[in-house]
């Protein structure tokens, strides 16, 4: 039997291939400390598990509506006016079985064969494959570490043209960490204003993951609010992963497309974690602080770890929690036989030598870069940095 064409090009997620990659190293008895997974290792708030008992004691276990239940759709809206100073509809809100849906229901919605699409790198891995699997065409705009891996508007400017359908980014980024500033994204709202038929897709799922500036969203400018389809969920920000729920805030227009396609994939998310995310939402985001605090923790111990390995390049990052280090000047350098060649040569080296995983930046659109989640506890951190540092010093 034949598999089709459309999954045949379909690639593999790099950062889950590495994951079940470290599993299976694991299962071996061999001591991995894995940095692949963007996933918080801290578990769900008591009172956000203690609103799910309730939804089934409540008995919450029946099909939600398509789009979601219109009291978390409400949530949803008071909680973009609260931390983000928007007003939407409870229509213009899709609640989807994690964020990964809602951009898929959203490209689906959008892309015809054919159709441009601008993704600034580096990007999430999974932008491009949903892109490529709808029939689009990927147009990628290049950053480094020297910029922060920020695009500037003069680089949208001269990607776009009025046949571009679709632009994807995410800030905070995975996987860099980096963010953008109003004033940052004003230059870029202007940019998008003369492309009345481009559509932007505004990832702001580690917006509460914020260590420096305020949060700014490109959909605060009233000029382009039409425009702009904002992406966001509860797995990062709440450590709630597994319960996934994502979510969309559109343009009617776009929110009634993307509950038809949804309609005919999934139907409506969990009943049961839809119900806790209420809970989640409507708290103050003071709640989740101490969290914030941990990883912007982390961040700083990583950063100062990476700055003590030689002929490693990276920037700052304000948020998430991640951190991109340029590697290429370890490219061409060799041990016992083995020539890094690229990234790939590179996790795979790091991971063969030192039990460190890494994932490859080439799957993220920055071939001379590795991805590090410090989503670890500080410990883990510290002999990871150390093992990853003695593997490096091998190479020449």
């Amino acid at each position: 039997m034949k598999l089709s064409k459309r999954l045949q090009s379909l690639g593999e997620s790099a950062t889950l291939k590495m994951a079940a990659k470290s599993r299976e190293m694991r299962a071996q008895g061999i001591d991995v400390i894995s940095f692949s997974l963007g996933e918080p290792d801290f578990d769900t708030p008591d009172f956000i598990k203690d609103a799910a008992k309730k939804a089934i004691d409540d008995g919450y276990t029946y099909y939600p509506p398509v789009n979601g239940f219109g009291d978390l759709r409400q949530a949803i809206c008071a909680k973009l006016k609260r931390d983000n100073q928007l007003h939407y509809e409870p229509e213009q809100i899709v609640v989807s079985t994690g964020a990964k849906q809602s951009l898929a229901n959203i490209v689906f919605a959008l892309i015809n064969e054919g159709d441009e699409v601008v993704i600034p790198a580096p990007y999430w891995v999974t932008y491009p494959e949903q892109v490529e699997l709808a029939g689009g065409v990927v147009k990628t705009i290049s950053t480094s570490v020297e910029t922060d891996y920020k695009f500037t508007a003069q680089q949208l400017d001269d990607a776009l043209t009025q046949n571009t359908k679709l632009l994807i980014y995410s800030s905070p980024s995975n996987p860099s960490g980096s963010s953008f500033t109003k004033e940052e994204l004003q230059d870029i709202a202007k940019v998008v204003e003369k492309y009345p038929n481009l559509i932007v897709i505004s990832d702001e799922m580690y917006e509460l993951i914020l260590f420096e500036g305020e949060r700014a969203s490109l959909a605060q400018f009233k000029a382009i609010q039409e425009q702009v389809v904002i992406v966001n969920g509860v797995s990062k920000g709440f450590a709630m992963t597994g319960w996934r729920i994502g979510y969309i805030a559109a343009p009617l227009w776009l929110a009634k497309a993307c509950s038809k396609f949804q309609g005919q994939i999934t139907s409506g998310a969990n009943s049961i974690a839809q119900r806790a995310s209420i809970t989640a939402l409507e708290a103050d985001p003071i709640k989740v602080q101490p969290m914030v605090d941990i990883f912007k923790s982390r961040r700083d111990l990583i950063i100062s770890l990476l700055q003590d390995i030689p002929n490693l390049k990276t920037s700052m990052p304000s948020g998430a929690f991640y951190v991109l280090p340029d590697v290429s000047a370890y490219f061409g350098k060799s041990y016992n036989g083995t020539t890094i060649s690229n990234s790939e040569d590179f996790t795979m080296f790091v991971l063969q030598e030192g039990q460190v995983a890494l994932v490859d930046g080439a799957a993220f659109g920055v071939p001379n870069c590795v991805r590090i989640s410090y989503a670890n506890s500080e410990h883990q951190i510290k002999e990871g940095m150390k093992r990853f540092k003695e593997a490096l010093a091998k190479l020449a």
